[in-house]
C-alpha cells in the first residue's frame, strides 16, 4: 500500500479558556489535490501545547509515510514555527533552561517536535484568520475538539501499489477521527488514533456542513461553561485596564483567546469588546499594551 506525495502539512490549536479544555487540527495536503485531516482533544491544556501537538501529529504522519521528499509545514503560531527554528538550540546548549535560567516549558511537546523535526520540513508562519483556507480548517477542527464536539474529518484511504490516487482509487470517505495523546512507559507521548468510519459520500455540501456549527448548536452546559469562562476574561480586563497595567502581546493575546500574531497585526490602536487598546512602547523583544474602557475616554467633536 502506498500514500500518495505529502505536498504541505497545516496546524492549529485553540482552547476554550487559557488553559481549559483544548482542541487541536491537522490538514495534510496531497499533491494529487486530496487531503487527510487529524484533530484531538485534551480536558485539560493551553493554547501552545495545542499548537504544539497539532505540529506533532503533522510530523508524525509524516515521519510514517516514509516520503523522502521535502514538505511545507505551515502554522499560525510565531511560538511554535520560532522555537523549533531559532530557539530550541539554544535551550539545549542550556540544559533546556531560557536565557533568564528558568525551565522551558512544554518541554515533552518539545523534544517529540525535536525528534520528529528533520531537514526535509520546512516551516513556514501563516497569519491566522487571514482567509487561508487549511488554516481555517484547522481552526475549525480544533475549536471543535475544543468545544468537545467531534467534527467530521476527511480521510485518505491508501492506495493500492502502483495505483495512483484519483484513478481508479475509491473515494474518499468521511470518517469521525479522535486522536488522543497518551505517555508510554518511557515517558514520551504517543499518539492514538480512533475511527469510526461514517458512510457519508464527500461533497462540497457534505464539507460545508461539517464546518457550519455555530454557538447555538453547541450543548447548554457547553455554552454556559463559555460564559463563565468568557465573564472570567472581562473582569480581567477591567482590572488590567482599571490598574493600568501594561501586558505584553502574547499576554494580550492569550487574554483575548488569538494568536500573538492577530495581536501585532492590528496596528497600534484598536477596539476590543468594551475596551480600545493601544501599543504603549516596545521593551527589547517585547511590545507591550494598555487596555483602556471606552466610556472613560475622552473624546471631542
Amino acid at each position: 500500500m502506498t500514500t500518495p506525495t505529502i505536498k504541505s502539512l497545516y496546524t492549529d490549536g485553540a482552547c476554550s479558556g487559557n488553559p481549559g479544555p483544548g482542541g487541536w487540527g491537522t490538514v495534510v495536503c496531497f499533491a494529487d489535490g486530496n487531503c487527510h485531516e487529524l484533530g484531538g482533544a485534551e480536558p485539560e491544556s493551553t493554547n501552545n501545547r495545542m499548537e504544539m501537538q497539532a505540529a506533532v501529529a503533522a510530523l508524525e504522519f509524516f515521519a510514517n509515510s516514509g516520503q523522502t521528499e521535502p514538505v511545507t509545514l505551515y502554522t499560525d503560531s510565531e511560538y511554535v514555527k520560532n522555537g523549533i527554528t531559532k530557539w530550541i538550540q539554544g535551550w539545549k546548549n542550556k540544559g533546556w533552561k531560557t536565557s533568564t535560567g528558568k525551565d522551558v516549558v512544554n518541554q515533552d511537546l518539545w523534544h517529540l517536535l525535536d525528534k520528529l523535526n528533520s531537514r526535509q520540513v520546512k516551516w513556514e508562519h501563516v497569519r491566522g484568520h487571514s482567509g487561508d483556507f487549511y488554516n481555517e480548517r484547522c481552526d475549525e477542527i480544533a475549536r471543535k475538539f475544543s468545544h468537545n464536539l467531534t467534527p467530521q474529518l476527511q480521510q485518505q484511504k491508501p492506495t493500492a501499489d502502483g495505483e495512483r490516487a484519483g484513478t481508479g482509487a475509491p473515494p474518499l470517505q468521511l470518517e469521525n477521527t479522535i486522536v488522543l495523546a497518551e505517555t508510554d512507559a518511557t515517558g514520551n507521548k504517543t499518539i492514538e488514533s480512533y475511527v469510526i468510519t461514517s458512510d457519508l459520500p464527500i461533497s462540497n455540501s457534505t464539507m460545508m456542513d461539517s464546518t457550519a456549527d455555530t454557538v447555538e448548536n453547541l450543548p447548554r452546559e457547553v455554552r454556559v461553561q463559555e460564559l463563565r469562562n468568557l465573564i472570567e476574561t472581562l473582569h480581567i480586563a477591567d482590572e488590567v485596564a482599571t490598574k493600568g497595567y501594561l501586558i505584553t502581546s502574547s499576554e494580550l493575546a492569550d487574554l483575548m483567546d488569538v494568536n500573538a500574531s492577530a495581536v501585532t497585526s492590528r496596528g497600534d490602536n484598536w477596539v476590543w469588546r468594551n475596551w480600545v487598546v493601544s501599543r504603549v512602547r516596545r521593551e527589547g523583544n517585547q511590545i507591550l499594551w494598555q487596555l483602556e474602557r471606552i466610556d472613560h475616554v475622552s473624546t471631542t467633536d
